[in-house]
């Protein structure tokens, strides 16, 4: 199986839902959009900005097991992608041998993000469900627009009739 490293590049949060997606982007510019729950998207949130909570998250805990038992986080991975639904592994050594975890991604990747280990996707799901942006809409294939309708509603629904179009909008951080 081919990995593919991946980093975390934003949560979007839908403005008028409970709906979260975490996306995460590869070196070749892909883009894996996963759909997760709002309690998810905060504690990747949390961990991403270094925020500090005062009693450990469900996250927290289970960095703290596997600090303490003395197993150490090798990586995450998103694995596999069966009806519409991604699961990924928690890839551990424990005292030289080999564990893996199976795993929520929305979880997976909230732990990775505070042991700081690698998220790597499988490239059989980066190929089945991976975003490549296109400069114009001329490019997008049948089998793209179909991975986007999941985002239609999300946008549809957005209200953006308070936006100033003169205004100019607030450059992202890199």
């Amino acid at each position: 199986m081919e990995l593919v490293e991946v980093t975390i590049d934003s949560i979007r949060v839908s403005l008028v839902s409970h709906h979260r997606i975490v996306v995460l982007k590869d070196p070749d510019d892909r883009y894996l959009p996963i759909w997760i729950g709002p309690f998810e998207a905060d504690a990747i949130t949390i961990a991403l900005q270094g925020g500090e909570v005062a009693r450990p998250l469900t996250h927290d805990l289970m960095r703290n097991l596997i600090s303490e038992t003395g197993a150490s986080a090798q990586h995450i991975l998103v694995s596999e992608l069966k009806d519409d639904i991604f699961f990924a592994r928690i890839v551990l050594d424990v005292e030289g041998r080999h564990v893996e975890v199976d795993s929520r991604p929305s979880d997976a990747i909230a732990l990775a993000v505070r042991l700081k280990c690698p998220i790597y996707v499988s490239d059989s799901v980066m190929d089945k469900a991976s975003i490549l942006p296109s400069s114009s809409m001329e490019n997008v294939t049948a089998d793209e627009v179909e991975k986007l309708s999941a985002f239609r509603d999300l946008i549809e629904d957005l209200d953006l009739s308070d936006l100033d179009p003169g205004e100019d909008l607030p450059k992202s951080e890199e």
